[in-house]
């Protein structure tokens, strides 16, 4: 069988586009997911191995290491799709809330990348770590203030294993802005985000299984950021 691709977070919408999309080509995908939705079953009637793993807790980063590690002696990919994306204003213990944050979306994937290293370093092919972190890295958020800080982190990290893992690896990030709308969105607040992008649109989430699909078919990048905001930074 060939190296699997290890996916955080694959339960819905990014995560869940990029399982399905690799597996329809051929790949082995080993997916985690939080919160159990009748999409694992469907990921795993169609091949995938599946495990549950929450990520804001160092046990539980430990047993899903421990997990992942049992499964394959090597990994051609590991994406890290895992994320948490909570408020202050819905937070009265802040101390809480930027642990959380950072465990689950800079502790974990720093964690993982070292536990990992050997077996992305012993595929066969050149292997990849891509970070999904966040438009919001470079601005800043007010509501979202622990969120934005640890994908921050997340994108530093890219380029510190970007260094440590040349040339064995490669390591990159994908930086979305709005792909998609949640159900529940009213038409206001539609118009309202799609005046926020030079290009006007909400393109979906095969936008960013485009970026995988590019990433993984390249051979010269690393340390890099793929920008998916339709121009939002010129605005």
């Amino acid at each position: 069988m060939n190296s699997p691709v290890l996916i955080t977070g694959a339960s819905q919408r990014l995560g869940l586009a990029m399982a399905n999309t690799l597996l329809d080509q051929g790949h082995h995908v080993v997916v985690t997911y939080r919160t159990l939705r009748p999409s694992i079953s469907m990921l795993e009637d169609k091949g995938a191995t599946v495990l549950q793993a929450d990520f804001s807790t160092e046990a539980a980063i430990d047993r899903a290491i421990d997990e992942i590690k049992a499964i394959s002696k090597t990994y051609r990919a590991v994406i890290h799709n895992a994320s948490d994306w909570a408020q202050e204003r819905d937070n009265h213990d802040k101390h809480s809330l930027i642990e959380r944050m950072m465990l689950v979306h800079a502790v974990a994937p720093y964690r993982i990348n070292l536990a990992l290293e050997k077996a992305l370093c012993d595929c066969d092919v050149q292997s990849d770590i891509i970070h999904m972190t966040d438009y919001v890295q470079e601005t800043g958020s007010e509501k979202h203030m622990a969120y934005a800080a640890s994908k921050a982190a997340l994108h530093n990290l890219t380029l510190s294993f970007a260094k440590k893992l040349a040339p064995k690896v490669k390591v990159n990030s994908i930086a979305p802005a709005l792909l998609m709308f949640n159900e529940g969105d009213d038409e206001a607040y539609k118009q309202k985000a799609l005046e926020k992008s030079l290009l006007e649109i909400v393109p979906g989430a095969q936008e960013a299984v485009k970026a995988v699909n590019y990433l993984f078919d390249s051979d010269y990048v690393t340390g890099q950021t793929l920008h998916l905001n339709g121009g939002r930074h010129l605005k």
